[in-house]
Order: structure tokens, then C-alpha cells, then sequence
């Protein structure tokens, strides 16, 4: 007897939809990347060209993502189908961005070695007493700290190359054991293999159900680190110091608007902060239900997603502005990007704050939780979309289950290079040319075009308010139609004339990684001509059929309603079978 094939899921109550995309897009960028970014580029100033990429690029490709979802009620791949069958390469390279994302988890595993670190009577990085220690470390308590940073260092101390700081060493040599280069693979740190484990099998069971399990789990992941952003807040906005980092963080550079990198800089945070071209929305707003107010939902998690970097640079520059005066420096010595910021400059912060522990125990699961609902609905992204293409074969009972635990211990087996010494450098080369912003920007760029000329503005913004009974501003329409492309066509082409090939502290990558890292950048970019040029020679017709068929959708399938009535009208066609009598 064959198998039941299960129908697609809906969220059961609307606050676990919000959730999901709060955590989405509130992530680890809100809290490493914006204030940096913030602080670099002209402090308070920067803020004018993020809101302006915002409104034109951010809210519009927000909005327009929610809604493919939730009017075609499908996947990332499958939805374009309903919408311009010849840009359903866009879909496949956005699973090719989602993959290469993943990489992401292996900062969830340094996290969570560090959380553990955190219940030892003494913060291991904040002394020299430790087995990976080396002779040149200098600790938060000695009097050499302040001039290992002012360079004002005597005796044996002399060359200042050749000091550590406790807090880089556990970095590096505790954590990592870096080893040279990315040619020098070395050992597995198994302490972090067993991280990375404990990582994906969170990450497993947080979506092994679908939407029941995903909708559960944001209650913890999404409202979480809420809690600790606000206790890390206040307890930094009343330390010693701590309005001079605030001030330093916001001290507006007005000529700093005049540079070309502080607008490129402030278009990829916003598109990498909003979690556009990624699949993610269209994956949560499908699984809505028809008439939610998809419109409102949109414009509000856009407003927090910006309120809540901007709070978090309240938070990590009020402990820099702290750390700064205690040791007497600049602060500009302690300010740092990425994983600089996360994991060398914040953890001695807090150990030199009163109780330490706790608030470093705040920190990192606060940077877990960030980046755990980012990670699992990237995850949910890549296989809703593959469940959405072959529904009749996966969407059984046990059968999702046992394909999402296949698919992550794949990529658990994958990532072990991660966990090595050498795995440093393999994570900045992928984080470089992987998910970098230039594929983002081609991405948007073809949705826009997709939704915006071939499915039609207009006709999107009929359909929205066919959900939601509210018609979009005529701005979203404009947007759709010619701002937003325009900026991403613009931004794409200054990506590469201001490319700058990968160095990661003076270390220069070998021939071959840069030919790998391009093969990577272009991986998700040519999946859409390749794509789009195969549909073209596989379709019947001349050239300027196959182009009409292909660029518009099918007017009798597309939208929700439109499927119930053709799914109604199929049934009505078939022909009924001989009635079997109620007594057999």
C-alpha cells in the first residue's frame, strides 16, 4: 500500500512566523559587522547611506521576497516556476550561496568551546598560566599589558612583533592552533570537532519536523539573545569609559560621504543584514497562510533589524570605551571586525570587568543563539526548496527526517577541514568568495528584473493586496521597477573594480586558493545564464516564442488561489471509479 504524501505545512501561529524572521536576519553581522563598519566609516554619518540603501534596496527586496513566498506558496526554486520560468536559475543559485553559507556553523562550534571555557574559576584568556601559553604572552594583569598596545615596551619586551596578548593566544593557539598557512593543513582539534557535532545536531533537530520543530525552537533562539542584548547593554552603558566609546562609535566624519568605499561598505551590510537574495524569506513567507498581512510584517522587521544593529553598537562600544580606559590606550587599538571582535576584543572586555564569567557567559550564548536561527533557516532554505521539487518521493512520512539527517552529516563530514589548523584560512577564503556581496547584488538584480519586468510590478502589487488588502506604496513599484536594479547593477560592477585580493594578517594566499576562490564567486552567478540559455534550447518554437513562453508566467497557475481552483477543477474531471458498497 503506497504511502500517504503529506501536505505542505503552514506555521500554526503567527508569532513563530515573526520570530523566524527576526532570528533570521538578526544575526551575527548585527553585532561583529555593523558597529565596525559604523565606527569606520564616519561614525553617525554612516548612517545616511545605510538608511538611503535601506529604503531603495533593503524594505523593497524585503517586501518583494516575503511576498513571492507567500503568494506561490513555494520554495526558493520551485516559486519561480509561477513567476518567470526562465530566471528558475535564480533559485539554483541561491542553494549554491545557502551552501556555501553553511561555513558559517563553525563560528556557533568557536562560540560554544569558548562558552564552555567560561565556567573555570579564571577566564583561560585572561591569564598566561595555560599549556598553549608561550613565553611572550603578556596577561590582562601585568604591568607590560598597557605597553605591549602604547609600543612603550623595555628589556626583553624591546621588539613588539614579538608579543601575544593572553587573549590572542587562546585565539589562535588554544582554540585554533593556527599553523602557517592554508597549505599547512595540520591536525584536528578534536575539542572543536566535538563542537561542531554538538552544532549541527542542534541545528538538525531544530528543523527534522519542519515549521512544528522550527516554530518551537525560534521561541528560544529569537527571543534569547533579546534578553542578553539588553542586560549586556545596561551593564555596559554603566561602566567607566563607557560613553567615550559610544561617542567614539557615533562621532560623525562628514567627508567621509565623499569615498565610494563608505557606500559600498553600507549597500552590502544592508543586503547582507536584511538576509535578502538568500531564499530565506521566500522559504518563512511561504509557509504562511494566504491572507496574512505579509506587507506589515515586512515593514516592522525591517524597522528592528535596523534598530537592533544600531543598539548593538551601543552595547559592544560602551565595553571597547570601557577596556580602552582601563588600560589607558586609544581605543582605536581594541576596535575590531568579524571574528577580531568576537572572539579577541569583547571576551577581554568582560574579563576585566567585575564577574566576569557571567557576562562572558552572557556574550557567547547571546553570539550561539544569534547565530543559530540564521544557520537552521538557511538550512530549512536548501531543503524545503529540494522537498518543494520532489514532493511525491520525500514529503512521506520518516522520509524528510532521514533526508535532512543525510544532508547534515554530509555537510557536518565536509566542514572537518574546518576544525583543523589550517582551517582558519580555508574559513576566510570561502567566507570571502562564497557568499560575497557581489553575488548578493547579481542575485537581487535578477529578482527585480524577474518580478519587477517579466512577472510585472504591477501585477505584484495586485497581488499583495490580494493577500492583505492593502496596496503597496507606489515607492516598492518604483523600486521593483527601476531604483533597486539600477543600485545593484551599479554596486555589482564597483565590486570588481574595487576588488582586492584576500589577505588574512599578512598572509598571503598561494596561486591556487584565489583560483579557487573565484571558482566559488562564480559558481552561483553563472548557474542563472546556464540555466536560463538550457530552457531556451530545450524549449519548442522560434526564438521569439520560446523567449514569450518563457519570460512570462503561465496567467492559469499562478498565485494560491489559482491552485486551489485548478487543483478543484482537476478533481472535478476525473472520472469516477465504480462505487464500492459501504458493507465491503
Amino acid at each position: 500500500m503506497e504511502t500517504k504524501v503529506e501536505e505542505r505545512e503552514q506555521w500554526r501561529k503567527k508569532r513563530e512566523y515573526i520570530l523566524a524572521v527576526a532570528g533570521n536576519v538578526v544575526g551575527l553581522g548585527n553585532v561583529w559587522r555593523f558597529p565596525y563598519l559604523c565606527y569606520k566609516n564616519g561614525g553617525g554619518v554612516f548612517l545616511l547611506p545605510y538608511l538611503f540603501f535601506a529604503v531603495l534596496c533593503g524594505v523593497p527586496l524585503f517586501l518583494l521576497e516575503t511576498v513571492i513566498g507567500q503568494y506561490t506558496q513555494e520554495g526558493a526554486i520551485t516559486c519561480w516556476t509561477n513567476l518567470s520560468p526562465l530566471s528558475k536559475g535564480t533559485g539554483y543559485s541561491i542553494i549554491v550561496i545557502q551552501l556555501y553559507a553553511r561555513l558559517y556553523i563553525i563560528v556557533l562550534a568557536w562560540a560554544l568551546l569558548y562558552l564552555i571555557h567560561c565556567f573555570r574559576a579564571t577566564l583561560p584568556w585572561a591569564t598566561c598560566n595555560n599549556p598553549w601559553n608561550t613565553d611572550r604572552c603578556v596577561d590582562l594583569t601585568s604591568a607590560n599589558w598597557t605597553a605591549l598596545h602604547t609600543g612603550n615596551l623595555t628589556g626583553n619586551w624591546t621588539s613588539g612583533n614579538l608579543t601575544k596578548s593572553s587573549v590572542s593566544e587562546f585565539w589562535e593557539r588554544g582554540v585554533l592552533s593556527m599553523s602557517g598557512g592554508i597549505d599547512e593543513v595540520g591536525t584536528v582539534k578534536w575539542e572543536l570537532l566535538l563542537c561542531l557535532l554538538a552544532c549541527w545536531v542542534a541545528c538538525y533537530f531544530c528543523i527534522w519536523k519542519g515549521v512544528r520543530s522550527t516554530g518551537k525552537a525560534v521561541y528560544v533562539t529569537a527571543v534569547f539573545p533579546y534578553v542578553m542584548l539588553v542586560i549586556l547593554l545596561v551593564r555596559g552603558l554603566t561602566l567607566p569609559g563607557a560613553w567615550q566609546g559610544v561617542v567614539y562609535y557615533l562621532y560623525p566624519e562628514p567627508s567621509r560621504l565623499a569615498d565610494l568605499q563608505v557606500w559600498m561598505e553600507a549597500c552590502i551590510q544592508v543586503l547582507y543584514s536584511y538576509s535578502v537574495a538568500s531564499g530565506t524569506l521566500i522559504t518563512l513567507g511561504s509557509y504562511n497562510k494566504v491572507d496574512n498581512n505579509c506587507y506589515r510584517d515586512s515593514l516592522w522587521l525591517c524597522v528592528l533589524n535596523s534598530c537592533t544593529s544600531l543598539v548593538a553598537g551601543f552595547a559592544v562600544f560602551s565595553a571597547l570605551g570601557f577596556m580602552a580606559q582601563v588600560q589607558g590606550i586609544p581605543i582605536n587599538m581594541v576596535v575590531d571586525s568579524g571574528p577580531g571582535l568576537a572572539f579577541i576584543a569583547f571576551p577581554q572586555s568582560v574579563a576585566m570587568m567585575p564577574l566576569p564569567q557571567l557576562w562572558a557567559v552572557c556574550f557567547f550564548i547571546m553570539l550561539i543563539m544569534l547565530g543559530l536561527d540564521t544557520v537552521f533557516t538557511g538550512l530549512e532554505t536548501i531543503t524545503s526548496s529540494v522537498i518543494d521539487m520532489f514532493p511525491g518521493t520525500i514529503r512521506r512520512p520518516w522520509r524528510r527526517e532521514i533526508f535532512i539527517l543525510l544532508f547534515c552529516s554530509i555537510c557536518f563530514i565536509i566542514q572537518i577541514p574546518l576544525t583543523t589548523q589550517g582551517g582558519i584560512y580555508l574559513f576566510q577564503l570561502v567566507d570571502y568568495y562564497g557568499p560575497n556581496g557581489a553575488c548578493v547584488l547579481f542575485v537581487s538584480l535578477v529578482q527585480c528584473v524577474a518580478v519587477g519586468w517579466a512577472f510585472g510590478a504591477e501585477r505584484m502589487c495586485d497581488a499583495v493586496e490580494e493577500m492583505t488588502g492593502q496596496r503597496p506604496w507606489v515607492l516598492f513599484k518604483l523600486c521593483w521597477l527601476y531604483f533597486t536594479p539600477l543600485i545593484c547593477m551599479v554596486g555589482f560592477i564597483c565590486f570588481f573594480v574595487d576588488y582586492q585580493p584576500l589577505t588574512f594578517r599578512g598572509y598571503v594566499y598561494p596561486d591556487w586558493a584565489y583560483y579557487l576562490g573565484w571558482a566559488m564567486a562564480l559558481s552561483s552567478v553563472v548557474v542563472i545564464p546556464i540555466w536560463a540559455l538550457g530552457k531556451i534550447c530545450l524549449t519548442k518554437g522560434s526564438l521569439r516564442q520560446r523567449l514569450l513562453v518563457l519570460w512570462h508566467p503561465d496567467s492559469d497557475h499562478v498565485g494560491p488561489k489559482k491552485k486551489k481552483e485548478n487543483v478543484l477543477n482537476e478533481t472535478e474531471m476525473k472520472p469516477m471509479s465504480d462505487p464500492v458498497p459501504d458493507m465491503l
